[in-house]
Order: structure tokens, then sequence, then C-alpha cells
């Protein structure tokens, strides 16, 4: 069990299975840097958490609901939840995390909807077998189930996640296509310090040689 003082943002783990370095930029060095892609995912948070809470029939809607895990370590918000009404008369619950892209060939995202989900187990002390994550370009939805290997996934990459932050080292860059699509590009330089590292390496092999 973590101290609260010890909490850690949920989107942490989604920028750690993103890029460690990435992680360790914005939660280690506070570095951030907005562009258009992040800008428009901004405030399409925004508008979810401004339309307010609902209720139709079976189902309860809640906005911008605060989630806490001490078991994990984590702390956030989820973009909405959804509790569905079960044949028992009990409220079952089914987070939803909007992004605005489309969906991503790697689990980030999906690692960062199941913290959501355990986050959620914890706190209303019962399952929550699934989720979705509604992609802005595609206006889709995608559902994820929570499966075993989902959520020991999930649970590795928070305690890998606190370790990198705890330590306080950001890793080496290890430029990528996915580096194309990052707003802190300009600030990470993967491209630039590889370039200079292989000149350096370069360079001590043939003096080594000599």
């Amino acid at each position: 069990m973590y101290h609260p003082d010890d909490l850690i943002q949920l989107s942490a783990l989604q920028h750690y299975a993103f890029c460690p370095r990435q992680c360790a930029l914005i939660h280690v060095e506070q570095v951030w840097a907005e562009n258009r892609l992040t800008a428009e995912g901004r405030i399409m948070h925004e508008h979810v958490h401004e339309e307010g809470d609902e209720s139709r029939g079976n189902v309860r809607i809640e906005r911008g609901m605060s989630l806490r895990s001490l078991r994990l370590g984590l702390i956030g918000k989820a973009d909405v939840v959804e509790y569905n009404r079960q044949t028992d008369g009990t409220w079952q619950a089914f987070p939803v995390e909007y992004k605005r892209g489309k969906p991503k060939l790697d689990h980030s995202d999906k690692i960062q909807l199941c913290a959501q989900a355990l986050c959620l187990e914890e706190m209303l002390n019962a399952p929550v077998p699934a989720g979705a994550l509604f992609y802005g370009k595609t206006r889709r939805r995608l559902d994820v189930d929570f499966n075993e290997a989902l959520r020991l996934e999930t649970q590795k990459v928070a305690t890998l996640t606190h370790d990198l932050i705890e330590a306080g080292l950001t890793p080496k860059p290890i430029y990528a296509k996915r580096c194309e699509s990052c707003s802190l590009m300009a600030e990470c330089m993967p491209k630039t310090i590889q370039k200079k590292r292989s000149v350096e390496s370069y360079l001590k092999r043939m003096l080594d040689e000599t």
C-alpha cells in the first residue's frame, strides 16, 4: 500500500507505456510542450467534463470522477464512468476514456483505462470487467476487456512508473516513428542526441584502434 503523499498521476502510466523517456520528461523534469494534437485532446477532455452528470433509465453517467488506488499508488480522474443497472439491482461501473486520435498499436491507452478500472474496483469494492476508449478521429468506441493479462501488464507498468519517478533519472532517447507525434520532440531531441552519441562512439573506436 502506498502513502497518499506518494501517489502518481494515472496519466503517467500511459506516458510510460508510450515512452519511458517521455514519462520522465513530464513527471520528473516537469517539461511540457503543447502542440496542435495535445491542444485538441485537452479541449476534448474539458468539453467532456463540462457536460455534467446525467441519468437515463438503467444508466447513470458521472463525468470527471476522481479516482484513487492506494494499492497501486495512483490518483487522477476518469473522463466518464457509466453505471449500468444489473438484473439484481446493483450498478456496475464502466469507465470510458476519451482520446483525440485513433487506436494505437501499443497498449498505452488500454493500460491507462485498465488502471482507472482498478481504482474503481478498490474504491467501490466491486468488479469492473470492461470499459471503452472513445477516439475522436474515428468517432467510435473501442471496447476493452480487462482480462488477466491486461491487469497484470497494468500493475507492472504502475510499478515501473513509480520506480522511474522515484529514481529521478531520465532514460536516454531512442528514436522511433512514434517520436514524430510527440509534443516533446523538440525538448527530447532524439535524433540529435543519438547522432551525437553515434559520432562520439565512432571517434572513440577510431582512437582505440590507433
